[in-house]
């Protein structure tokens, strides 16, 4: 997993690293590794052009070190400095010092910037290289602030920052660099998963494993939404729940590798909380629909149920109005995995959500609620009650279709079952739906396509080992 820490985090990480080692040797680093990564970027150095855009800041002292390496690969490099350049904000033509170059190096201004800032227009064939992350961005929220430039790539140095993940700041960052100049991130609590963390996070099943060691009861489904209760069902049997049970209330299942979990239309809580003592986890919610009698059930199974549950879709209506939702997740005495997309969470909360405070009311609404909480979006963010974070940004835009979230729901649920503590759960359950959805069809997916490329993922891990 790769750490990402806020900018007072890193203030404090850079602090403690310049009286160990020197800034100088912290510049002579990060300027190092800036310059690698121009080189590979434009496939050599000598008779190139390279002008290095630089502030007052650190930032621009890693800059200007790049260049003077550059310069001595054989690169013709320019040195401008930003208050100097001969252009008026807003402009659309391009000054003189960018005319000619083949990479621009952005280290106008680094994690501490405040304001707003307009990186000037530079040919379009012209390659730009931020340093730690496009200027104009801010570093925590990834707001974008001004008109930051689309960068090709950022080298961004001991640990990834939160902006570099969230909202729209991804569309100006390129190709992400992480570089190690000897900071010390080994404190940190968020980190971004990636498809081999998966790998090692995931138990193996044991040579004497049955199917009822990771069971897993799914209640979902209505009239006219049977659908969304079968994806959750049949994603968790393809994430390695050993049985799956299904309530749909008033309606028995049809036949499938799910086995039927017979309930009535209304005041099924007793049926549900009967059988659960065989099971290792819990999904409820998918397709359930919002009729009061089935709030009433669901708040009846959320508060006894004594095993993990993962809460979806009109599971997450039934919580009820925000105080209400807090008082009875804070009375479960198992853990609790609340997945939902923004209109969800801002129901859930009462408050309106943002690209720019999207991570800070993730992690409050966890800690208020004592719940794991999974965000869904571009970059999902997924918040523990202990203030760790695990952010995935594996899913494609061909997730956006309807019913992705309910095989999210069963990914969630058979992890849970395999015994992975209620965060990595959750978290390698993004991850591996994400990664899953990038070996099918980029226009056109459906959410049952993914039931058939998550044991592909798999297969695909297993040879990677």
């Amino acid at each position: 997993m790769k750490p990402v820490v806020s900018v007072g985090e890193m203030r404090s990480i850079d602090e403690k690293a310049q009286l160990d080692v020197g800034i100088q040797t912290l510049i002579n680093r990060a300027g190092s590794s800036l310059a690698r990564v121009a080189v590979s970027m434009l496939g050599g150095t000598y008779g190139r052009r390279i002008t290095v855009l630089f502030g007052k800041g650190n930032n621009g002292n890693d800059g200007r070190t790049a260049g003077r390496l550059l310069g001595f690969k054989g690169a013709k490099v320019s040195l401008v400095e930003t208050s100097k350049i001969t252009y008026q904000i807003g402009a659309k033509s391009i000054p003189r010092e960018f005319k000619d170059a083949d990479l621009v190096i952005d280290s106008a201004y680094g994690l501490g910037f405040k304001g707003e800032y307009n990186f000037p227009c530079v040919p379009h064939d012209t390659k730009v290289l931020a340093c730690d992350i496009p200027s104009g961005i801010n570093a925590d929220t990834g707001e974008i602030c001004g008109m930051p430039a689309k960068s090709d790539a950022t080298v961004t140095f001991g640990a990834l920052k939160p902006g570099l993940l969230l909202g729209e700041a991804p569309l100006y960052c390129g190709n992400i660099v992480l570089s190690d100049i000897g900071l010390d991130t080994s404190n940190a609590t968020m980190h971004l998963l990636e498809d081999l963390d998966v790998a090692k996070l995931l138990p193996q099943r044991s040579f004497t494993a049955h199917k009822w060691n990771n069971a897993v009861l799914v209640v979902g489904g209505s009239k006219g939404m049977m659908g969304s209760a079968d994806l959750t069902s049949r994603a968790a049997l393809r994430s390695g729940a050993g049985m799956v049970r299904l309530g749909i209330p008033g309606y028995v299942p049809f036949p499938s590798e799910v086995v039927s979990l017979e309930l009535p239309p209304w005041d099924w809580e007793g049926e549900v909380l009967d059988v659960l003592d065989r099971f290792k986890a819990l999904v409820i919610g998918p397709g359930l629909g919002r009729d009061v009698r089935t709030v009433k059930s669901i708040c009846e199974v959320v508060e006894k149920a004594p095993l993990p549950v993962v809460i979806d879709a009109d599971g997450l209506y039934g919580l009820g109005t925000p105080s209400q939702a807090v008082q009875l997740l804070l009375s479960r005495r198992a853990a609790t995995i609340l997945t939902p997309h923004q209109r969800e969470f801002e129901r859930l909360t009462g408050v309106s959500l943002n690209d720019c405070n999207s991570l800070e009311l993730t992690m409050r609404f966890a800690r208020q609620s004592s719940a794991v909480v999974l965000l869904k979006g571009p970059t999902t963010i997924v918040a523990a009650p202990d203030g760790e974070v695990l952010f995935s940004t594996a899913g494609p835009s061909s997730l956006a279709t309807a019913g992705t979230g309910d095989v999210l729901s069963g990914i969630i649920g058979a992890f849970l079952a395999r015994g992975i503590p209620p965060l990595s759960a959750a978290g390698c359950a993004a991850q591996v739906h994400g990664s899953a959805a990038r070996l099918g069809y980029s226009d056109g997916l459906l959410a049952g396509d993914l039931l058939d490329l998550i044991p592909l993922w798999f297969s695909l891990m297993a040879g990677r080992d």
